[in-house]
């Protein structure tokens, strides 16, 4: 099938699809994740190809986005069981008017319709967003990247045959067979057939999503994320934190970028902080972070220069942009210039900062005490995200159920007349 037609048979498939109850849409889902596991052997079969096609062009960590275990399958699996368990947006009254006239006034939770997303090497997304649109009542029409077409198409195949053992169509869940630049412009341009784009990958991808999109467009995923030590901090509190936050998985959106450190502490702290990355790293055999440091940092413990774009770089590696900063407020002024408004951390014991930097940073995300990498569908109790939303409208955060639903107003009367 071309995108057109793709795109056409989605469209056909909307109306059926919001029109199911939750029974219905739950059944299909377990049914999804049942046919996920069963197709284990020929996912990994697709997954090492696509692995083998990439391996002299794609670094370590980004191999690592892209491949597939026994253990990532059951847990996709277990992502869309979770989903089925939550309760279902779809009919929610989300609020309940009785005007003077007698007229009740009902604001009711609606599924977007048809609903696209454009992603690029992470094949698990492809189950994700199967989940959380079905059980929103939104049909998908997947875009998966090329690196990684082969598994992400066995991963629908196998929720294909699930939605056909339930007796429903398979056009509730579409992939489009083009991976080129065209084909993602297409969808971005199909104002008659999508309802929403939800970009998932790069600057670059996100970047063309909301400048070429005539389609409404959601803008998410890119995270040049900091965690800024303020001078009361717990050293070892804040050595475990970065760590999590920068080696725990550094190829996704919710890893650390960034490391603000308060002058008060500097010279304590970070050759603490060097020791934990580089060296003990090594001497235990797992990789070393570098770390690019600011003239005052670089002049503590040395290290690499940082150059002019690295406070404004999402490494997505083993790299770190370390700044000293004088206090809170240059902390936040700092933030304010170069965060994507993904998610940023203060490590702290002083209450009264740990207030100021949560009302003045304006990210999505603002944690206190915790790793960045708690932005997650899954670690909110959203079940699984379809992306996390950097901008304002409509949604912000993780992206759930209810936020791939709108609303519309539903008003009941008794031959009331204006």
């Amino acid at each position: 099938m071309t995108t057109r037609e793709v795109l056409l048979a989605a469209k056909a498939a909307k109306q059926q699809l919001a029109l199911l109850g939750e029974g219905e849409k739950n059944r299909a889902l377990f049914a999804m994740a049942g046919a996920l596991e069963a197709a284990s052997a020929e996912i990994l079969a697709a997954n090492r190809a696509d692995l083998e096609a990439v391996s002299a062009s794609m670094n370590a960590v980004m191999q690592d986005r892209l491949r597939l275990t026994e253990d990532r399958i059951a847990a996709m699996a277990s992502g869309i069981r979770e989903v089925a368990e939550l309760p279902d947006p779809v009919g929610k009254v989300v609020k309940r008017v009785e005007r003077p006239n007698g007229l009740v006034i009902e604001k009711v939770r609606v599924p977007m319709g048809v609903v696209a997303i454009i992603y690029e090497s992470r094949p698990n997304v492809t189950s994700d967003a199967a989940a959380l649109t079905l059980k929103s009542g939104n049909v998908c029409v997947l875009r998966g990247g090329k690196e990684a077409f082969r598994s992400s198409c066995a991963i629908l195949a196998a929720m294909r045959s699930g939605l056909r053992s339930v007796g429903l169509p398979e056009t509730f869940l579409n992939m489009v067979p083009d991976t080129s630049r065209e084909g993602a412009a297409e969808l971005m341009t199909a104002t008659d057939a999508v309802d929403l784009l939800i970009p998932r990958g790069g600057a670059g991808l996100i970047r063309a999503c909301v400048e070429q999109a005539k389609v409404p467009c959601i803008q998410t995923g890119t995270g040049i994320c900091h965690v800024y030590v303020e001078k009361t901090a717990d050293f070892s509190r804040a050595l475990n934190i970065i760590e999590n936050a920068k080696t725990s998985r550094p190829s996704v959106c919710n890893a650390e970028e960034v490391c603000l450190v308060d002058r008060a502490i500097a010279d304590r702290f970070l050759p603490l902080l060097k020791k934990r990355l580089t060296e003990d790293r090594a001497a235990s055999g797992k990789t070393p972070v570098e770390l690019r440091c600011d003239p005052e940092a670089y002049a503590l413990i040395g290290g690499t220069a940082a150059g002019a774009d690295d406070f404004d770089t999402e490494f997505l590696n083993y790299i770190l942009a370390v700044k000293v900063v004088g206090d809170v407020q240059e902390a936040i002024r700092h933030i304010e210039r170069h965060s994507t408004r993904h998610s940023d951390a203060i490590i702290t014991s002083d209450p009264a900062a740990a207030e100021l930097f949560t009302a003045a940073v304006d990210s999505a995300a603002v944690y206190v005490n915790a790793s960045t990498r708690f932005t997650d569908g899954g670690e909110f109790g959203l079940g699984c995200e379809i992306g996390i939303s950097t901008q304002k409208l409509h949604a912000r955060g993780p992206m759930g159920l209810e936020e791939l639903t709108s609303y519309k107003y539903v008003i009941r009367g008794d031959g009331q007349i204006r």
